[in-house]
């Protein structure tokens, strides 16, 4: 096996000690092997082996690395990757302005950044529209993903195998958090049908999860209609980044009675911004 030399740093001490470990761990020869353990690291970085398994330890008492119990091997850990998610967020939201501007432009309706949070989609940032009536504030609110347009389409580019393990942790979720938009309804047993339907709306099932994405991914746009609030409608379309994975979505959502008839063309707006927002980011991808 070929040995992966560390980088040599301007001090051996503290920090820099630490960050040769975790450069180890990013190696090729970790990431395939799918960790090293404690003699492997430190050879790789010609320290004692009771000082990496020390230092080891440290890390993983504050998330920056894991140790899988069965192997005993060290690999990258959560909070290296919650740390860089943030980062690549904070760019993703810089650069988003101009794009979601466009949207409203177009659409004259309050647009959103939205990203995939576990089961819920999550609101990063929001332009709002020249409407005297814009509806709620989205920014920092986690939804659950599987009754909006948003959740759909972050889900679009992923396999079924990966669906199917999403889908059975959070198909449980709930999926309304607030009461009615422009609801019309005044009846309560036409209130107690609706609310049901809504509840379940077009995804009952993973079938149903599968099919739906299929129909995203023809479309090049998720939408929803009154699955997640009572007249409200919405369209949203992925955002890719230069390794060409979905990593956001445009998102327009708004009373039915002003884009329900209009559903599909903005839809297709949304899909043709986020196709520009994603090149800018260096996507290749053009298509699903």
């Amino acid at each position: 096996m070929a040995e992966t030399k560390p980088v040599q740093r301007r001090n051996a001490a503290g920090l820099s000690r630490d960050l040769d470990v975790l450069e180890v761990l990013g190696t090729p020869e970790a990431l395939k092997n799918q960790g090293l353990g404690v003699n492997r690291v430190a050879e790789l970085t010609a320290r004692d082996k009771g000082q990496i398994s020390r230092t080891l330890a440290t890390l993983a008492d504050a998330g920056f690395v894991d140790r899988d119990r069965a192997s005993g091997k060290y690999r990258l850990g959560y909070q290296l990757y919650s740390l860089a998610s943030r980062t690549a967020e904070s760019r993703l939201v810089e650069e988003a302005s101009r794009y979601l501007r466009k949207v409203v432009n177009l659409t004259h309706e309050t647009t959103h950044l939205c990203v995939l949070r576990g089961g819920n989609v999550l609101t990063l940032k929001s332009e709002l529209s020249t409407y005297a009536f814009r509806g709620v504030g989205w920014e920092g609110v986690s939804v659950a993903a599987l009754s909006t347009s948003s959740g759909r389409a972050l889900l679009s580019d992923w396999n079924d195998a990966e669906v199917e393990e999403w889908y059975q942790e959070h198909a449980r979720d709930t999926r309304i958090i607030r009461p009615t938009i422009g609801a019309i309804a005044t009846d309560p047993a036409a209130l107690a049908d609706a609310e049901q339907n809504r509840r379940l709306g077009k995804i009952k099932d993973l079938e149903d999860l599968k099919k739906e994405l299929q129909n995203i991914r023809k479309a090049g746009y998720a939408k929803v209609d009154e699955e997640f609030e009572w007249g409200l409608v919405g369209a949203s379309a992925p955002i890719r980044d230069s390794s060409n994975r979905i990593i956001g979505v445009i998102n327009v959502s708004a009373p039915k009675t002003r884009i329900g008839s209009q559903l599909d063309q903005v839809g297709e707006i949304t899909a043709k911004v986020g196709l520009e927002f994603s090149q800018h980011l260096g996507a290749t991808k053009l298509s699903y």
